[in-house]
């Protein structure tokens, strides 16, 4: 039986962005606090759903008698896309995961041997992760890392380039960390035009100016992080005119999408009143959905107001959450609160405390 020499679905997953800390917000507004970590990868939109599930068999490309299968032409509608310039197909591909090159080497043979070095990438990309993060038996290894992520972004992956100028980045080469974030934004790639914007950033000195372009750009593809980055931005007038309104669509986008610290800056801005409508229910709406993600400001706020309300047991229980991440203010409004129960209600909401998990969230 011929060896597999594809891996299973690329472990790829989504990870918080490097920060924009060294601006600083407006009362409504938080800013980022950590500095340490660039946009990286979701998994990209899929296009492997339009095939027929065969496809997703691994043909070998040893040197084994099994023969690849090839769609008809009929099956796109009569279109031949095999004359389809390789340069082209190249910088399509370039930031596809491993499912979606599967799908799309089954287009057509040109396609299937034009896309062979990105499908060797997606193999180095994935040992590079196992030695980043000690998976699969690997001990982490940060040289062997880097190693194979270059491999992969030699070989035109923009997945690797990113992780290669991620690790690039802590080990203080700045740089070549920039360079391949260019790399990766030239071929379209929204997490490296995320983090180019956001090196533009802190850059000595800094350029807002160009942060802004690229990250407008990341934005508008769907990178959440970049729409919360831009967000600040515009919020901030750093390297932009202020404009309170198109922040507020940013960080609505932002928060939509899952990035937690975009729903405490929107339930922010419903509050006061600043690029919104003031709207008391939606504040509370989105405050209540940071706090239940683990944003410890918006749990020691969603405490205080539900204890406006006189829903003592709960806000209890988001201030003790409060207090357990570090935010001391909330410890002594809860101290106060706890001294109106009985023994029993307290046991009960420690408990609950105890046993809390924080809602699944993109970053």
């Amino acid at each position: 039986m011929p060896q597999r020499t594809w891996p299973d679905r690329s472990d790829a997953s989504p990870f918080s962005s490097f920060s924009l800390s060294n601006v600083k917000g407006k009362a409504a507004v938080e800013v980022e606090d950590d500095v340490d970590h660039f946009s990286r990868h979701a998994n990209s939109i899929s296009i492997s759903s339009k095939f027929p599930d065969r496809l997703h068999a691994s043909p070998s490309t040893s040197s084994s008698s099994q023969t690849p299968f090839f769609l008809p032409t009929s099956s796109f509608g009569g279109q031949d896309f095999s004359a389809l310039p390789y340069d082209v197909l190249i910088k399509i591909a370039a930031s596809f995961n491993l499912p979606n090159l599967r799908a799309a080497s089954f287009v057509c043979k040109p396609w299937f041997e034009a896309l062979r070095p990105l499908r060797e990438a997606m193999l180095f990309l994935r040992w590079g992760k196992r030695f980043k993060h000690g998976r699969a038996g690997v001990r982490p290894n940060s040289d062997k890392a880097l190693n194979s992520f270059l491999k992969a972004a030699a070989r035109g992956s923009t997945l690797a380039m990113v992780d290669a100028g991620l690790l690039y980045w802590e080990m203080g080469n700045k740089g070549e960390a920039i360079a391949l974030y260019q790399k990766a934004a030239d071929l379209g790639d929204p997490a490296g035009k995320c983090n180019l914007g956001i090196s533009f950033l802190h850059a000595k000195p800094p350029n807002p100016t160009e942060a802004v372009r690229w990250l407008r750009q990341s934005a508008m593809a769907g990178n959440i992080r970049a729409q919360y980055q831009l967000a600040l931005c515009l919020h901030q007038g750093h390297g932009v005119d202020r404009n309170v309104q198109e922040a507020a669509r940013w960080f609505f986008k932002a928060a939509e999408g899952g990035y937690v610290r975009a729903m405490y800056n929107l339930s922010l801005c419903y509050s006061c009143g600043e690029g919104l409508v003031h709207n008391h229910q939606q504040a509370k709406k989105w405050m209540k959905r940071a706090a239940d993600r683990g944003h410890s400001k918006a749990q020691f706020e969603h405490g205080l107001h539900l204890f406006s309300e006189r829903d003592m047991m709960k806000a209890v229980v988001y201030l003790e959450l409060a207090t357990r991440s570090g935010e001391r203010a909330a410890a002594h409004v809860k101290n106060v609160i706890l001294q109106q129960l009985s023994q029993s209600s307290r046991d009960r909401v420690m408990s609950v405390a105890d046993n809390w998990r924080a809602l699944p969230s993109s970053h």
